[in-house]
């Protein structure tokens, strides 16, 4: 029968481990989908990012409480699922607490402490299912979230709460079987929580005890599978994608754009023309009308939104009730490469499907909307751009479509002809100090 369990234990744990890996493949290959951008520089700074803004939720604690609950949350996420370790070599082997042993008493001391972490994971995750469904949050409220990103969020939560009573119920029946002395559960001293709990359950037959610690243990390890092959079709990917994403954050000073150079370069040959080369190359695309006109950092972003729209909170545009969501431009640039993906699975390779990313995701009102102020940028914890990708889709629209507002038509026609957003001729431009003396 240990034989038999053992084997299945290997069968689930390599499944899992295949699914999740394919799923990351496609992910990864959808990042691949932009064009490449050069963001090695400055190593110190970047892992400095890292550690501070993914590991150490640096932005989260401009909001005290709701980033000390988040912390507990992640912080409990990544240290008990060290447990998991246990549990993956315990089902490989067929052993039962593997490293008791080894750790002597201060194994007692590592159980006491997941144990703490988990009930401050359960408070923390009914706290937020209360700020979501009950309080309900203006920003948790918006409509980019109906459907399924709504549910998502909360299954996240109810699945987290889930996990940590399995883990909870599984060391009470432990250790009501080591308090009865089954010689399969040997006495590793009594658990912080899980011990007031075992005292209730003591009396019970070890037959019971066993059925419910081993179900608690298999529905655990099961759920955790199952959640590892969840992230990837959730937001909560942004649990991995964090870390890369703020070692590659942009290190130039907020608001600053980059420049097009063949742009740049014409500006200049407007200014001095004996500069100009008699064959220059000609741009042959302005901005970004798809997703594959995006770099690969952009499509990394849009993976790694939390969905949590402090965004959206701080943008002046969506205060004013314009329909900018600087939350919905990373939610729809992920839809548009979910889309190409199932596009090239069905066809081998893209075909064309009539549709892209501005106009049929993300519209022109929307574009417009932005004041570029970079409210979406400073407010990301994990260092998301919003804006950049609304740059370049507002310069797809200008400067390939010649797609913009009457007035924006009248600035750039002054600027071409008379190098400034004015209607004056360059020669007349000093003629205000002459008219002074």
């Amino acid at each position: 029968m240990q034989l038999v369990q053992q084997v299945l234990f290997i069968i689930l744990i390599s499944f899992a481990i295949y699914l999740f890996y394919r799923k990351a493949k496609e992910i990864s290959d959808n990042i691949r989908l932009g064009h490449d951008e050069d963001l090695s520089d400055n190593k110190p700074e970047r892992w400095r990012n890292l550690l501070l803004l993914a590991l150490g939720q640096k932005k989260m604690f401009r909001y005290p409480l709701v980033g000390v609950m988040h912390f507990v949350i992640y912080a409990g996420f990544i240290i008990i699922n060290i447990e998991v370790l246990e549990i993956v070599l315990d089902g490989i082997f067929g052993t039962h607490r593997m490293f008791a042993n080894p750790l002597g008493g201060f194994y007692t001391f590592v159980i006491d402490f997941f144990e703490i972490l988990a009930i401050g994971v359960l408070a923390a995750c009914v706290i937020f299912l209360v700020r979501r469904n009950i309080l309900k949050i203006r920003r948790f409220s918006k409509h980019d979230l109906d459907g399924w990103p709504r549910t998502d969020a909360n299954l996240i939560l109810i699945t987290e709460i889930i996990l940590m009573s399995l883990f909870l119920t599984m060391n009470s029946a432990d250790r009501a079987l080591q308090l009865q002395g089954n010689p399969h559960y040997a006495d590793h001293g009594s658990f912080i929580l899980s011990g007031f709990i075992a005292d209730s359950m003591v009396h019970l037959q070890a037959s019971t005890l066993i059925v419910i610690e081993r179900t608690c243990w298999w529905l655990h390890i099961i759920g955790i599978f199952a959640f590892l092959n969840y992230l990837p079709y959730s937001k909560h990917f942004h649990i991995l994608l964090a870390f890369p994403n703020t070692y590659f954050k942009r290190l130039v000073p907020k608001g600053e754009m980059e420049n097009m150079k063949n742009v740049e370069q014409e500006v200049q040959y407007m200014f001095k023309p004996e500069l100009a080369p008699a064959n220059a190359d000609a741009q042959t695309k302005f901005g970004a009308k798809d997703v594959f006109d995006l770099s690969w950092k952009n499509l990394l972003d849009a993976y790694t939104c939390t969905e949590c729209g402090r965004c959206t909170a701080a943008c002046p545009a969506n205060i004013t009730g314009k329909l900018l969501s600087p939350r919905k431009i990373m939610m729809d640039t992920r839809d548009r490469m979910e889309d190409v993906r199932k596009n090239i699975k069905e066809n081998g390779t893209f075909k064309e499907d009539g549709k892209t990313l501005l106009h049929d995701y993300i519209s022109v009102e929307e574009l417009r909307a932005c004041t570029s102020c970079n409210a979406c940028v400073e407010e990301c914890p994990v260092s998301i751009n919003p804006l950049n990708i609304i740059f370049e889709l507002r310069r797809s629209l200008i400067m390939e479509e010649s797609n913009a507002p009457a007035e924006w038509n009248a600035m750039f026609s002054n600027i071409e002809n008379n190098f400034a957003p004015w209607k004056f001729s360059p020669d007349e431009r000093d003629k205000w100090a002459q008219e002074m003396q």
